[in-house]
């Protein structure tokens, strides 16, 4: 068995007498012990039965099964000292801030370009650029206003950025929901550890979109823009909309008017000045973009060159979240703030180099191959975890497209005890801990623990079957 890190104890066993337990899990674990197997899987039940009375739901396109599912919740929680979420978080307002440089910069004067640092190539043929908004200027200078960043452990239990979600990153709401969760089944663990809140998120973000309204607009009107009840993450657009109070609208509840947007409400129309937008840069006008799109506004794009409303995020920010220019951003660091990355990224190879596709190509049964422009743990390959027939199949994809693809080391993702059907077991686990960019850089201290339920997985992918924990990092 891979010798992996294991968030809860030092030795790898993962609830065993004998295992020595870190630090940071020792409240945690005195009290998981001296629960009944009974008690646990009541409130298992009761937690499963709350999410689906909520309606706390996933859609899974093209699941036979249905449209919608649970997302499986754990009630064991990943827990991170204080000393090391300090360091991520250092890590992440860097990064999310180089970022915001680059995404700026590219629709700009292109000096990372003229540097040499990144081929012209990378990103003018990217399928994200946006040569619309080729010199518009945006409010105070930022495109990825909510940033879910993606982080995974490895080796000795170090730190690495797995990738960056700059588009429409979801998954907030159940960083939210599932502290609700837990402090309702188990208050008396809130009392006795010391666990930073993370209720306060919708505020932040509410006082985030507010604060990079068009110039001149002292009292802003924010609305969530969602695609539609159909969206496999509309509960969260809902529940992001209530929790800050504003207004949930689908494109047919907006209008361009004297190059202004506006809401109809049953009070006559009303100006929007920001819209946190959850639908793709194609989907948002179709005069501009794709012209079958029913789900967006006709105009929008005038009034946002014009400066007269803010997207949230940006047109065109999908450019840096790609996985082609993944490998760059520690470049990128370097290059616009001087300074060197605290967050390391996982090694990669860039298919589209003709010594990195030999080395992929020799290596496929160790590797992760990745589609740059996937997501959703979709288009992949995970080496170790496939049969010979899919890795042949998969080389002949590679060979016919090698530009659409990196590939990485198949990293031992670090493991935290989890409730699976025989008992307490290790389960593969990442994190996405959102940063939000506006006047200024803030974040919760908290992020969506993902884990891959499946023994030995390293999918944590809701869309592929992956769970939920509630993440607490302590203030001591």
């Amino acid at each position: 068995m891979a010798k992996f890190f294991n968030e809860m104890t030092a030795d790898g066993l993962a609830h065993h007498a004998s295992a020595e337990v870190r630090e940071h899990y020792r409240e945690f674990c005195g009290w998981l012990q001296r629960q009944s197997s009974e008690t646990i899987e009541r409130k298992r039940a009761e937690a499963d039965l709350t999410f689906r009375r909520v309606g706390i739901t996933f859609a899974v396109y093209g699941d036979d099964a249905g449209t919608e599912r649970l997302i499986p919740f754990d009630t064991i929680p990943r827990i991170i000292p204080a000393g090391e979420w300090k360091q991520l978080q250092t890590g992440l307002v860097q990064r999310v801030q180089a970022l915001n440089m680059f995404i700026h910069d590219i629709y700009h004067d292109q000096n990372i370009i003229k540097a040499g640092i990144i081929p012209a190539e990378q990103i003018y043929k990217n399928a994200q650029y946006r040569p619309e908004m080729q010199g518009i200027k945006v409010a105070s200078d930022i495109y990825a206003h909510i940033a879910g960043v993606d982080i995974v452990r490895a080796g000795q239990g170090e730190f690495y950025v797995l990738e960056d979600n700059l588009r429409v990153p979801s998954g907030v709401s159940y960083m939210l929901e599932d502290r609700k969760m837990m402090m309702r089944l188990f208050p008396e663990l809130f009392a006795r550890n010391k666990i930073a809140p993370v209720d306060h998120y919708p505020d932040l973000l509410l006082d985030n979109l507010r604060s990079v309204a068009p110039m001149g607009i002292n009292d802003p009107t924010v609305v969530v823009m969602t695609p539609g009840m159909y969206n496999s993450a509309y509960f969260e657009h809902a529940f992001l909309a209530q929790q800050m109070g504003v207004e949930l609208v689908e494109g047919k509840d907006l209008f361009v008017s004297d190059n202004t947007v506006f809401m109809r409400t049953t009070r006559g129309p009303k100006r929007v000045d920001v819209i946190y937008r959850r639908l793709d840069d194609d989907f948002l006008d179709p005069l501009a973009f794709r012209p079958d799109s029913s789900l967006g506004v006709p105009g929008l794009l005038s009034v946002y060159r014009a400066g007269r409303v803010t997207l949230a995020n940006a047109i065109g920010t999908g450019v840096a979240d790609d996985k082609s220019i993944y490998p760059f951003v520690p470049d990128m660091i370097k290059f616009y703030l001087s300074e060197e990355p605290v967050l390391n990224n996982v090694p990669t190879y860039q298919c589209r180099k003709k010594e990195d596709l030999a080395y992929t190509l020799a290596n496929l049964p160790e590797l992760v191959v990745k589609e740059v422009h996937g997501a959703g743990g979709y288009g992949m390959l995970v080496g170790p975890a496939s049969t010979k027939q899919q890795i042949e199949d998969f080389r002949q994809r590679l060979l016919a497209r090698p530009d659409g693809y990196i590939a990485q080391p198949t990293l031992a993702l670090s493991a935290c005890p989890t409730y699976v059907e025989n008992g307490i077991a290790p389960r593969h686990i990442d994190l996405r801990p959102f940063v939000l960019s506006g006047k200024t850089i803030s974040m919760v201290p908290g992020g969506l623990t993902r884990v891959a339920l499946q023994e030995g997985s390293l999918v944590v992918n809701s869309s592929q079957g992956g769970g939920t924990k509630d993440t607490w990092i302590l203030e001591r």
